[in-house]
């Protein structure tokens, strides 16, 4: 037969020659093009891994199976298992055993059915790609064809690679990689032999891992399988008797869900935005610090739940490189009634104090102030804004750096009003701040308290990246690598080593590392308020420097630190925008974030456990000892360290040189008393309202001595300054039940802490007051002047107006 179709054909060539080499053609383009474009269409699932390749969590395809991306490779027991079940010559034929083929015809035709197709791997990866369960020799003729076509084009670990990745293993599992995490919770690569041979047979009949039946035929399927192996020698007898002894999987497992949110979000940003070319990604994660992590918030949002806080955020990044270590968008368990799937960290919420450091380091790099500089914490109304320390006292002026360290809010208005609103502004949005897109006056000065908004990945990011240029001082001999600033990062990166990427600068691109050294230095000994409101220590084994923030109404509690190694971010809150009384960054937040810190790994043996001082980069600067300014003469001197700018600090504005009597008793001047016989004596003077707070605070402060009587100056100055009203404006006074207006108290301070006042509303006499200058009125409706006269005659007036209201 073969003889005579022979000579038909060398005919068909001598009689039509043009025709037959057409059909030639014909039939070797359909060859060469009768693969499947693409292989294969079906939708992946979106799957989340760390720096390892350990699984983090994945998302169910669109059609509903189990389907990983394809693998880069297959761990060699699975293969081995396969191979010899499967194909044992799959690397010596050409996609076609003929010996197959004829051996499953002989069983076929003496069984008298199909209990055989002969089919070589590549033959069912085709039959996989068509998506036919036909056994039709037609449909045999084409795998024959199509699977010879694909061995020209893929190399024989690519075909295997393919079949593992689209092969059934029952259920909705397709793929040896969802498999091995559906029935044994694991990678692929830690696969046993018994758990690989259980899935090398699968495919073969993948209704056979149905938990409720035909467990006695998978495993005495696998059990021969195993014995198979035995005898090719890839497995000794000891082995192959412990492998039987393992127990089939049970019900498919549920796949691990450990960074949630995180998988969310790299599939919107690189999946389906197209910048990754599969549905696999590979971050910078450490899966068993993201366990650590998980359990840690789950542990302390059971404690912040039974204050009605459900939500809970944090996130730990690697200083060095700034890639995210652990990642915990939302605890798991706040329910859908409570935005569990909310991822917080990328959302904008009210910063609260947590920018404070960043004012306070800026001012450091351009000189303005010092670390001791005094700033004013007094009751203070700006345009109608009162901001108020957390528990509403004062201290008359306290130093910049102790301001940060007790996150007060009143200097800081004071701090931000002096280095300037718009340009705290621009340089938040240099900073990375993308929230911030009103312009300045918008936020006020109400910006440094939590005015505008941010994210916690913007905020972390920020502080993160200052620690790195700190970090990098020495490294790159006082120079600057400006791509040391920038946001964290989760998809994973090959390591290039310590080099920096662009040419060094000689000027920092945002901050000096003498003033963040300054800032992190301060950081470090933050302090915070018990409940009696005294402040005090927050202790930790390992150092760190920090910061929490509270947004107003009680809606935001934030925490922030930075150490060598890592920087952290906490957020804790309700994702609706709930306050709640007790919602306070060192309540909520703190105790999350120094968990953390203890948990982390501790530094190797030999490297530093703080950041080093930049003592190029720094100067000692000589300041008077009580003000923080620059000496002027009578200031006692103080050295402290400053930034190289730290000489532009003005000079001291409260130290001034008064004039006494012999005694030291009386004030005077040359118009009373000989001036020979003057005493010249250097003196804190301050204000009266920050001399009336200060002096609360420092026993050893001596307002000025009165002027001897026959000595009166013409150009003494007002020595009384009003707390309430500070200026003119209308007072809202609630009505009480009985109708009538409540009182409103008067407050006033003054230079002589002995001094009488006399108070007086529309020239009426209401009392008088000695030590603590303050009287509960309650003026009528309408406009008013307030007259206060001390016994020495001095005289202030405030006109006010008083307007009821119904509460």
């Amino acid at each position: 037969m073969i003889r005579r179709l022979w000579k038909s054909i060398r005919k068909l060539f001598r009689t039509h020659p043009r025709w037959a080499w057409g059909s030639v053609l014909v039939l070797l383009l359909a060859y060469v093009f009768c693969l499947p474009r693409p292989l294969f269409d079906a939708p992946t699932s979106m799957v989340l891994e760390d720096r390892e390749g350990n699984l983090l969590g994945a998302r169910i395809a669109a059609d509903g199976q189990w389907r990983f991306p394809a693998p880069d490779s297959l761990p060699q027991t699975f293969v081995q298992a396969l191979l010899e079940f499967e194909d044992r010559r799959f690397y010596r034929h050409p996609g076609v055993d003929l010996r197959s083929i004829g051996r499953a015809m002989v069983q076929n035709i003496r069984n008298g059915r199909i209990v055989s197709g002969g089919s070589t791997i590549t033959m069912q990866l085709m039959r996989m790609s068509r998506n036919r369960d036909s056994r039709s020799l037609w449909q045999k003729l084409i795998e024959v064809i199509q699977a010879t076509r694909l061995e020209w084009t893929y190399s024989k670990e690519e075909i295997l690679t393919l079949y593992a990745a689209h092969a059934p293993f029952g259920g909705n599992v397709v793929g040896l990689e969802a498999a091995s995490w559906r029935y044994f919770a694991k990678r692929p690569e830690l696969l046993t032999w018994a758990e690989a041979a259980t899935l090398a047979v699968l495919p073969n009949s993948p209704g056979l891992i149905h938990p409720g039946r035909n467990r006695d035929a998978l495993e005495a399927k696998r059990n021969r399988l195993l014995d198979r192996l035995e005898q090719a020698g890839t497995l000794d007898k000891l082995t192959c008797e412990l492998a039987k002894e393992e127990p089939l999987p049970q019900a498919p497992l549920p796949l691990p869900r450990l960074a949630p949110h995180l998988l969310d979000r790299a599939d919107l940003e690189y999946v389906k935005s197209g910048q990754v070319r599969q549905s696999r990604v590979r971050t910078t994660l450490d899966r068993g610090l993201q366990q650590q992590l998980n359990t840690l918030v789950q542990r302390h949002h059971e404690r912040l739940r039974a204050n009605g806080i459900f939500n809970l955020a944090a996130f730990v990044v690697d200083l060095e490189s700034g890639a995210v270590q652990a990642y915990v968008g939302n605890v798991m368990g706040a329910g859908e009634d409570h935005g569990e799937a909310v991822d917080v960290i990328t959302a904008p919420r009210s910063t609260g104090s947590i920018l404070k450091p960043l004012l306070y380091a800026s001012m450091l790099q351009e000189g303005q102030i010092v670390g001791e500089t005094q700033v004013p914490d007094v009751p203070t109304l700006l345009s109608g804004y009162k901001p108020e320390n957390f528990h509403e006292q004062y201290d008359g002026l306290v130093s910049a750096r102790q301001a940060l360290v007790r996150s007060l809010n009143v200097p800081f208005i004071h701090l931000l009003q002096g280095y300037g609103l718009e340009k705290f502004h621009y340089q938040l949005r240099k900073f990375g701040f993308q929230h911030i897109t009103f312009p300045p006056d918008h936020y006020g000065l109400p910006l440094i308290l939590g005015g505008a908004e941010a994210s916690l990945w913007d905020i972390t990011g920020t502080y993160a990246s200052l620690g790195r240029i700190l970090q990098h001082t020495y490294g790159y001999s006082g120079e600057y690598d400006p791509a040391d600033f920038h946001k964290p990062y989760y998809l994973y990166r090959e390591p290039t080593g310590n080099a920096p990427a662009v040419d060094l600068r000689r000027d920092p691109p945002f901050l000096g590392s003498g003033a963040i050294w300054l800032m992190l230095d301060a950081m470090k000994e933050l302090e915070r308020p018990n409940e009696e409101g005294i402040w005090e220590r927050f202790r930790s084994s390992r150092q760190v420097a920090w910061k929490t923030g509270t947004s107003f109404g009680f809606r935001d509690a934030w925490a922030v630190g930075v150490t060598p190694q890592y920087a952290i971010g906490i957020w804790a809150g309700n994702a609706d925008g709930e306050g709640r009384a007790g919602l306070v960054g060192v309540k909520a937040a703190a105790p999350v974030l120094f968990d953390i810190v203890n948990m982390l790994p501790k530094p190797p043996s030999g490297r530093a456990s703080w950041f080093s001082q930049p003592y190029d980069d720094l100067l000692e600067l000589e300041v008077c000892a009580r003000s923080g300014f620059r000496p002027v003469e009578g200031c006692p001197v103080d050295t402290v360290w400053a930034t190289a700018n730290g000489r532009r600090v003005p000079p001291c504005p409260y130290h001034k040189t008064i004039h006494l009597d012999p005694g030291r008793q009386w004030r005077v001047n040359a118009s009373c008393i000989n001036p020979a016989d003057i005493v010249h004596v250097p003196w804190l003077v301050l204000p009266p309202l920050e001399g009336h707070y200060y002096r609360s605070k420092h026993p050893d402060f001596s307002p000025l001595p009165p002027f001897r009587p026959d000595c009166r100056s013409t150009d003494e100055g007002q020595p009384m300054q009003l707390i309430y009203p500070k200026q003119p404006t209308r007072i809202y006074v609630p009505v009480d039940l009985d109708g009538s207006l409540s009182r409103t108290v008067f407050a006033v301070a003054h230079n002589d802490p002995g001094a009488t006042i006399h108070w007086h509303i529309d020239e009426q006499f209401m009392g008088s007051t000695e030590n603590f200058h303050s009287l509960e009125l309650k003026p009528a409706p309408g406009p008013h002047l307030l007259t206060l006269v001390d016994e020495r005659g001095n005289r202030l007036e405030q006109p006010f107006e008083i307007i009821g209201r119904e509460e």
